[in-house]
């Protein structure tokens, strides 16, 4: 297939509208930026507490990349929002039906160089400790030249929370400690693998006035 556009125009005016939601009233930090490859096919992992995760991560690695996520197929239903997501080259999937379309097709844009976001626990965890679906792993099998990188949201969950008190959104991106798949490695244990380090700092919070500063304290940032 065709290389992958680097960035796409709604992309773009999509991550410039929501730009100052994160990074002026969420006072974005962003952390190991670099470790996010400027190009070739990427997988990218993150925790998933907020509908806003997604585009603080967006918003986060704008200057070095697109991110095309995995999101579930009903948002494709909602009036306007198909052919803004069709424009961001999101790619819908259905949630426990082992969506065999939806991987080929992000296999596909992998293999054109793209770089591919997914949450390993497959939905909001709304606070609850949940296992890491095998969707990730089955990605890194099918791509093993793509280059999994590991991020770790938190803030995310009091963007909206009040008028008079302005979250803190932090964003770090970090290879993960184990390595990339390893030879022989199971796919579901490479997935659990992932998310077991990513929620070692940023274990899993409710949406609430409580909930950034638990998901702060957690990760060992400033409440202030």
């Amino acid at each position: 297939m065709a290389p992958i556009e680097q960035f796409t125009k709604t992309y773009r005016f999509a991550m410039t509208a929501c730009s100052p939601a994160v990074r002026w009233w969420g006072r974005l930090t962003v952390e190991g930026l670099e470790h996010l490859p400027e190009d070739g096919p990427v997988l990218l992992a993150g925790n998933h507490d907020s509908h806003w995760d997604p585009v603080a991560i967006g918003v986060a690695g704008r200057p070095r990349r697109q991110i095309r996520a995995l999101a579930k197929a009903s948002m494709w239903k909602r009036p306007g929002l198909r052919h803004i997501l069709d424009g961001m080259g999101q790619i819908p999937i259905e949630r426990g039906a082992g969506d065999v379309g939806a991987l080929d097709a992000a296999t596909a844009e992998l293999r054109g160089g793209a770089c591919i976001g997914i949450f390993p626990e497959g939905t909001l965890t709304r606070g609850k400790v949940l296992r890491a679906r095998s969707g990730i792993g089955r990605l890194a099998q099918n791509v093993p030249e793509a280059q999994v990188v590991s991020c770790r949201v938190t803030g995310t969950v009091d963007l909206v929370r009040g008028p008079f008190t302005r979250p803190r959104i932090h964003v770090a991106f970090f290879p993960p400690a184990g390595g990339q798949l390893q030879p022989g490695e199971d796919h579901k244990a490479f997935a659990q693998r992932l998310l077991t380090e990513i929620r070692e700092a940023a274990p899993p919070v409710p949406a609430g006035r409580k909930a950034g500063r638990a998901a702060r304290k957690a990760a060992g940032e400033d409440a202030a």
